[in-house]
């Protein structure tokens, strides 16, 4: 959901001139902006390495939830998988080998992500030591976006039945409880907007979200 959702502000965002779409099975999509990889192993992208090369930046949409799962599998499906994509991009996309600025590398974390890496919440724990691990590789900049609710972009197919039962909470949400609630178009446009002019601070809250996708 989140990774279409970024992909649609993306194809309608006039700072983005081209689309690298990186998963394990192929998406669909036909768009002049776009073209695809397929790697039904994300963990081993060593031989593909050049074909992701020459690119601003890396939006990192890929989750799971956490729900009914022991820690050492959501530990693989968070933050094996993702210091394993991040490895190799900050690799291909170095300075010294595409003569262009790093890569700036943004990341879906979420609200209540614990940076100490020692409360109680597993998947809280995991995040925050997934955020702490990215911000130690040598990319141009880090950005740790920490969504809360979000109401899903009208249209798209990927919309999470749990979505669909509760937008009805956006509104009376977003008006008592803003720091709870962001649109996904709100995500991506601050994803956008980070990866061209930057961001205030390494870790985005929603408040934080909210602003840079207005600016």
């Amino acid at each position: 959901m989140v990774g279409e959702g970024v992909l649609h502000e993306c194809l309608h965002s006039p700072l983005v001139s081209e689309v690298l779409l990186l998963g394990r099975r192929p998406a669909g999509i036909d768009h002049p902006k776009v073209r695809e990889v397929v790697r039904p192993d994300l963990m081993d992208l060593a031989p593909i390495a050049g074909q992701l090369s020459g690119y601003d930046a890396c939006f990192f949409c890929l989750g799971v939830s956490s729900i009914g799962m022991k820690e050492p599998a959501y530990t693989r499906l968070t933050y094996d998988l993702t210091l394993a994509v991040a490895t190799v991009l900050v690799r291909a996309n170095a300075p010294e080998v595409t003569g262009r600025a790093g890569m700036t590398f943004c990341y879906i974390s979420g609200a209540g992500t614990d940076s100490t890496e020692r409360g109680r919440t597993m998947w809280a724990r995991v995040k925050g030591r997934t955020e702490n691990a990215l911000m130690k590789l040598p990319f141009a900049h880090v950005y740790n976006f920490r969504p809360p609710f979000m109401r899903p972009t009208p249209g798209l197919k990927n919309t999470l039945s749990l979505y669909r039962y509760l937008g009805w909470l956006y509104r009376p949400g977003r008006a008592l409880f803003p720091k709870g609630f962001i649109t996904l178009s709100e995500l991506g446009r601050a994803m956008i907007a980070a990866a061209a002019h930057g961001a205030p601070r390494p870790v985005l809250e929603p408040l934080d979200i909210v602003a840079l996708a207005r600016s």
